[in-house]
């Protein structure tokens, strides 16, 4: 070992260390080494022992345009240097420019936005607009889903794990997810009659004071494992809800900006027009940002009086206008469905190969391998998802993972990856599930 990489070692220990002694414990990161990460560029990122990696989880699928995208690095330093602060009480153009430019791109009459700095505060913003709105308090979300960490998002989160102290808030019931492998009424596809979508009827009827204010989801349950509903799934649950007096609003935090193929939103897969729309994640490119969007007849019932200190600042709102405008101009949905279709050919491959895999399932730039011990008692083997993790990084591949159960690989690069990135990844991934033998 050369005295430059002993140094860098030492150096890395001491960070590690340091994160442990000043850091919550809550603050966990992966591997059990965890990585220092010290540069991006595109699809890779380095380590500060100067180890490239090939990213295929994109800080959470928040890197939507790769690191350090110029465009983005550029309109950030451009605004820095012009005005970096000032606050909703003020008018700005960054954040002006943003909120016209949702309006434009976004699916049925959302027109009206208002931005916050993460997913957590998108969705609870969302939650208290919609008990303005319809006079009704409560709401309907899924379980094995996720909405952030305040006490009302992580009320309406539907995973034991990422609740903590009294999260119990009054008012929010919870639906079969539409899991199609672990299927609540253990119907097969062929058999299916979307009893999930149905049963929200009765939910509401037995669970409910007859009346709701919203059905909040995400078109893919990002946290839960990228469940992904059938085609008519959405269509069934809002009639329902609607009809009970309430609005769907639609969690796009990770499946927005093109992440699932040809649209910028996920939910026009579903051909479902939401009241309500939140974003976070990659809208930015990794800034901190969130976005409530609204039809303009609900958000014009909010009161006027709230505020958010570092909502719409104008660096972050250039951010965003400068991710959006990179994949418009280089059609980046269509690429992640391009792309996103390889991939899951490759997947494909593997379960064929490896009968730990159970199901491979999502869309686009945003795909899920779920293991299991056995493939007729589908029971979860979060054991193997911990191994892969580690073959995969010896490999210079970085994945996620996720899933109530622990036992799924989330797979969501940035919307720049190529074919070639993805025979990289599938082959980490192939050496990874060869060495579990």
């Amino acid at each position: 070992m050369t005295a430059q990489n002993a140094m860098s070692n030492s150096s890395t220990d001491d960070l590690i260390k340091k994160q442990k002694q000043y850091l919550w414990p809550c603050v966990a990161p992966y591997y059990g080494k965890p990585l220092v990460l010290e540069r991006g560029e595109g699809m890779h990122v380095w380590d500060a022992d100067g180890n490239r990696y090939l990213d295929c989880f994109g800080g959470v699928l928040t890197v939507s345009v790769g690191h350090a995208r110029p465009e983005v690095v550029d309109a950030i330093s451009r605004q820095a240097a012009a005005l970096s602060h000032t606050s909703t009480l003020y008018v700005s153009r960054p954040q002006v420019d943003l909120a016209e430019k949702i309006a434009q791109i976004t699916p049925g009459s959302l027109g009206k936005s208002f931005f916050t700095n993460s997913g957590t505060e998108a969705d609870e913003t969302a939650m208290v607009l919609a008990r303005i709105y319809t006079g009704n308090s409560e709401i309907i979300a899924l379980r094995h889903a996720y909405h952030g960490r305040s006490i009302l998002a992580m009320a309406a989160t539907g995973h034991a794990p990422w609740k903590h102290a009294p999260s119990a808030v009054p008012g929010i019931v919870h639906a079969h997810a539409p899991y199609c492998y672990r299927c609540p009424f253990n119907l097969k596809p062929d058999s299916c009659a979307l009893e999930c979508a149905r049963d929200v009827e009765e939910l509401i009827q037995t669970s409910t004071s007859g009346k709701v204010a919203a059905f909040i989801a995400e078109p893919i349950l990002g946290v839960g494992g990228f469940i992904t509903p059938p085609k008519e799934y959405f269509k069934v649950v809002t009639d329902i809800v609607r009809r009970y007096g309430g609005i769907f609003i639609c969690d796009e935090v990770q499946t927005g900006w093109g992440r699932t193929g040809d649209h910028m939103c996920g939910i026009e897969h579903w051909e479902v027009e939401p009241e309500v729309m939140t974003f976070a994640k990659g809208m930015a490119n990794g800034a901190p940002v969130g976005c409530t969007t609204a039809i303009p007849e609900i958000a014009d019932k909010f009161p006027s009086l709230t505020f958010s200190t570092f909502g719409g600042n104008p660096v972050t709102c250039a951010a965003s206008l400068a991710t959006i405008r990179v994949i418009e101009e280089n059609d980046l949905p269509a690429n992640a469905r391009v792309v996103g279709d390889y991939l899951r050919a490759r997947l494909e491959e593997l379960k064929e190969k490896y009968p730990v895999i159970g199901d491979v399932r999502g869309m686009g730039l945003m795909q899920a391998i779920e293991c299991v011990k056995d493939r007729e008692t589908k029971e979860p083997d979060p054991q193997s998802v911990l191994r892969v993790f580690e073959e995969t990084r010896k490999r210079g591949v970085l994945i996620g993972k996720g899933g109530l159960y622990g036992n799924v690989i989330r797979l969501g690069p940035p919307l720049v990856a190529a074919r070639s990135d993805i025979d990289e990844l599938a082959t980490a991934l192939d050496g990874a599930f060869a060495a579990l033998a």
